[in-house]
């Protein structure tokens, strides 16, 4: 089969490599249709994830078609169509008992990092029976591929654990997938403003047509002034960090209103300084988080009674064979103006 194969920061290749085997009666083998780019892809890439070990086919997101199953799946059988949890998730040890499915002992993230992922003909999926989800007759298979990890990671990180409430004032920072992912399902709860921040005009714009109050621009250096003389110099109940550097943390530590939450989304590669010599009088809390994938089925309910529409998000499409060029493409945002691509199998 096809398939992206991590060969060592700075390096990938599209590969012919084995067809994955049932390794464990509880696998399933998944022929993937549609799958996707995550940002956390670009990260290990860039060798921030020293997980992801050279050899790895990535990707941790995707539908597809079962092929075949182990002898103890039960809930799935070969021909279902199904959604890709891109968290394993075993259903019976303590985290998973818990649903912090992200901490599975044998499970958690492990597609794409410390096993072989979904950009690709074919995966295997341990623990399918917790970690597939059929689709329904009908769905949108791209909206879906929606659903596999930006949705539910910006929900569950940014807007749950950034405990957002009705009449608050929310600040996301960063507008690119994730960040506009937490800004639909901010809407869930009627914020009385969103304020997006971010470098990119592009990606400001389309956040204002997704329901962002405000956009800010933060080239400038004067994103917090603007922001302090925005909310009467109080500051924002909500700070979401949807980027990853040390930059945008410490600037949600300066947004971050007293009593408020600052909810961290993005994948750190560098140490990013906590400032408590500001904030240890604030009553602020801080919250890190990789997402559980509790939400998929009621984020399912949602998108298919289109309260929400995550095909929105997707700017680009590419066949598996193109898949270079996709991250080319996602990769060069500023200048593509690429969000989310959908690459086909």
């Amino acid at each position: 089969m096809k398939a992206l194969v991590y060969q060592g920061p700075g390096k990938k290749a599209l590969e012919d490599h084995p067809k994955p085997d049932i390794t464990a009666p509880t696998d399933a083998i998944v022929r993937v249709t549609k799958t996707t780019i995550c940002g956390t892809d670009l990260h290990i890439l860039k060798g921030d994830v020293p997980t992801c070990q050279p050899g790895r086919i990535l990707g941790h997101e995707g539908v597809g078609i079962v092929e075949q199953v182990g002898a103890a799946v039960t809930a799935f059988k070969t021909g279902d169509h199904v959604l890709i949890s891109c968290v394993s998730a075993c259903g019976k040890c303590e985290y998973c008992r818990r649903q912090m499915y992200s901490h599975c002992t044998t499970g958690g993230w492990i597609l794409g990092n410390t096993i072989d992922g979904t950009q690709a003909e074919f995966v295997r999926i341990p623990y399918a029976d917790t970690s597939l989800y059929p689709i329904p007759g009908g769905a949108d298979e791209e909206a879906l591929v929606m659903l596999s990890d930006i949705l539910p990671t910006g929900f569950e990180c940014g807007v749950l654990n950034g405990k957002v409430a009705p009449g608050n004032t929310v600040a996301i920072v960063g507008a690119g997938p994730i960040g506009l992912a937490a800004l639909l399902t901010a809407q869930f709860y009627s914020p009385a403003d969103i304020i997006m921040i971010d470098l990119d005009d592009n990606r400001l714009e389309v956040a204002k047509r997704f329901g962002a109050t405000a956009t800010i621009n933060s080239a400038d250096g004067k994103a917090l002034e603007t922001v302090m003389k925005m909310t009467g110099k109080r500051g924002v109940d909500t700070a979401i960090e949807a980027v990853g550097i040390p930059a945008t943390f410490e600037l949600c530590q300066k947004l971050i209103a007293p009593g408020g939450t600052i909810a961290n989304i993005g994948v750190h590669g560098k140490k990013a300084d906590l400032h408590l010599e500001e904030l240890w009088d604030r009553n602020i809390s801080i919250t890190t988080r990789l997402v559980d994938t509790v939400t998929i089925p009621m984020l399912f309910k949602t998108v298919g009674a289109r309260k929400i529409d995550p095909k929105r998000l997707i700017t680009h499409r590419f066949k598996l064979d193109q898949i270079l060029d996709a991250y080319e493409t996602f990769g060069n945002a500023a200048k593509t103006k690429a969000l989310k691509v959908i690459i086909e199998a």
